[in-house]
């Protein structure tokens, strides 16, 4: 019996160290290399420090800021474990809200943020989560909506933030996959580049 089972548990140790260690090691250690900005989180750093990533979006809130999609992330409240609070774009978690077309919470909010947008029809990705929580990126129609708002609140020519939303619009990935996007980080980093007396801070 012996005979059989040692190369039995030989061939699932070999396996463990080979697919569990081995293999996930070398990938990882052949994404640092070949992609250390994408390996590495994506940082994106300012005067030396890291003011976020470029995959997670950010609570923008501050009128001379784009802000991203909504997020629907939930946390433990620290005041109180058993209750939930919002934390949106917390990186620590992910996930939607889960909320169908009919259910009356989803329809209340999105009634409640359409009139900020102004003339219908409102882009989609202005009213509703994403499925992580965690988007970084908004629609070219999304940001384009928030151009009187911002450059209003910074003193800037209208032309002027247009021109920036431009400058950071993303295309399809080689022309085909995915639609146009606007990282939101880096349009707010241009813009505080452009009004050099704020820095984009999370929560602003």
């Amino acid at each position: 019996m012996l005979s059989h089972l040692r190369p039995a548990v030989a061939l699932i140790v070999l396996f463990t160290l080979l697919t569990g260690a081995a293999l996930p090691a070398l990938f990882v250690g052949a994404g640092a290399l070949v992609f250390p900005f994408q390996a590495g989180g994506s940082l994106v750093m300012k005067d030396g420090k890291v003011i976020g990533s470029a995959i997670i979006g950010q609570n923008f809130v501050a009128p001379k800021y784009f802000q991203g999609r909504p997020s629907a992330l939930m946390g433990a409240d620290p005041k109180d474990s058993s209750k939930q609070i919002a934390t949106p774009y917390d990186a620590g978690e992910s996930g939607a809200s889960n909320l169908g077309p009919t259910s009356k919470a989803l329809l209340d909010r999105v009634k409640g943020d359409v009139p900020k947008f102004g003339a219908l029809p409102v882009p989609a990705d202005a009213v509703t989560t994403s499925a992580s929580g965690l988007d970084p990126d908004i629609s070219p129609e999304n940001a384009d909506r928030q151009i009187t708002r911002v450059a209003s609140a910074r003193h800037l020519d209208p032309e002027t933030v247009r021109r920036l939303v431009a400058s950071h619009t993303e295309g399809r990935f080689l022309g085909l996959l995915g639609a146009p996007h606007v990282n939101v980080l880096a349009l707010n980093m241009a813009l505080d580049a452009a009004t050099p007396k704020t820095t984009p801070v999370a929560g602003n």
